[in-house]
């Protein structure tokens, strides 16, 4: 299977980021992400040499919620741990109408400049504001986190191209687990166009047979004891219980949930641990590894805008070959769909 790991980062090591004890594999975000960063590092100092300049990521703040905040703080002290430079851009204003217009200008903005490498916004975006406001303005070469409808018909379609950081790591994590994916039975639980769906068809075109449930699923339960692999991402605490998994099954637990103080995943983790092979802890799990992807998606919009513009951009990966969960738009023809 080819990976989905970000190219030229060193082979993967079957031993990182995996923990063990009396019940499943726990595969942990923090060492891939450390080694993901030192690859991402030494792509920058390259970048740096030969451009004269970092890449620059964007970061737009509109309405400063407090979560969003502390995500997008932690993504400009990673950027600056790299030799990325960040550019916080505020969005202030009260009014609806006034900020999504202020919002639309930023992102254009943003997207015309050529030291701007890439950009991502807060999300979920203030109420009243729709997040067509971001899409429509941002140039979908610099969209790293690939919610521009170009990056996702792309990777529809089995084209290189953006794909949400969150998915990509979700993925990421299921190759580290070991667990075969081609002629694999696997479900994904969440239809969101940033997780759910990018992950079914990442996890279709890499040879799984996926089944996608949702909110109206009518016997979850059904589907997740046949599956060999479970990736959740449903936003409901507790939602995948041990009794709901086959035994030896891989699961991913993408969702991030508060409960009496503590953050938890979507999966009962007691239970699930007793019968799954593997599963991703939360915290510790999909989230660490998140970050470092969307960092190593920003230095391939740098290279590959810079190779555009017919400069020197460092090392810079083919557009060849099937479809990557990073870089930009590839005039390739897609990898068979059969």
């Amino acid at each position: 299977m080819r990976s989905w790991r970000p190219a030229n980062y060193g082979p993967l090591s079957a031993d990182a980021g995996m923990t063990t004890d009396t019940g499943a594999r726990l595969p942990e975000g923090a060492p891939i992400a450390d080694e993901i960063r030192e690859g991402v590092a030494d792509d920058v100092a390259a970048f740096t040499a030969a451009q004269g300049h970092a890449p620059c990521l964007a970061v737009v703040v509109c309405g400063r919620s407090a979560p969003s905040m502390v995500y997008l703080d932690r993504i400009l002290k990673a950027s600056a741990a790299v030799g990325i430079e960040g550019r916080l851009v505020d969005v202030p204003g009260d009014d609806p109408v006034t900020q999504a217009e202020e919002l639309a200008a930023a992102v254009r903005m943003l997207s015309a400049d050529d030291q701007v490498a890439g950009i991502i916004a807060q999300m979920p975006v203030p109420a009243g504001i729709s997040i067509r406001t971001v899409i429509d303005a941002i140039d979908p070469a610099k969209d790293i986190d690939g919610i521009h409808p170009l990056n996702a018909g792309l990777l529809r379609l089995g084209f290189e191209g953006f794909v949400p950081a969150t998915a990509h790591a979700a993925l990421e994590m299921l190759e580290r687990s070991g667990a075969p994916i081609v002629g694999a039975e696997a479900v994904v639980i969440g239809r969101s166009p940033v997780v759910g769906m990018p992950v079914a068809f990442m996890l279709a075109k890499a040879g799984a047979t996926t089944t996608v449930c949702h909110s109206k699923t009518l016997d979850l339960a059904a589907h997740t004891r046949a599956a060999d692999i479970v990736v959740v991402a449903a936003g409901r605490p507790g939602l995948v219980t041990g009794d709901m998994l086959k035994p030896g099954a891989v699961v991913i637990d993408v969702g991030i949930n508060v409960v009496d103080g503590h953050l938890v995943g979507d999966v009962d983790f007691a239970s699930a641990r007793e019968v799954a092979s593997a599963i991703t802890p939360v915290p510790g799990g999909v989230g660490p590894l998140t970050n470092a992807l969307l960092l190593a998606h920003l230095v391939r919009a740098a290279q590959r805008q810079a190779a555009a513009r017919g400069s020197p951009a460092g090392n810079v990966p083919p557009a060849t070959g099937p479809a990557s969960a990073t870089g930009p738009a590839s005039a390739t023809r897609p990898a068979s769909n059969a």
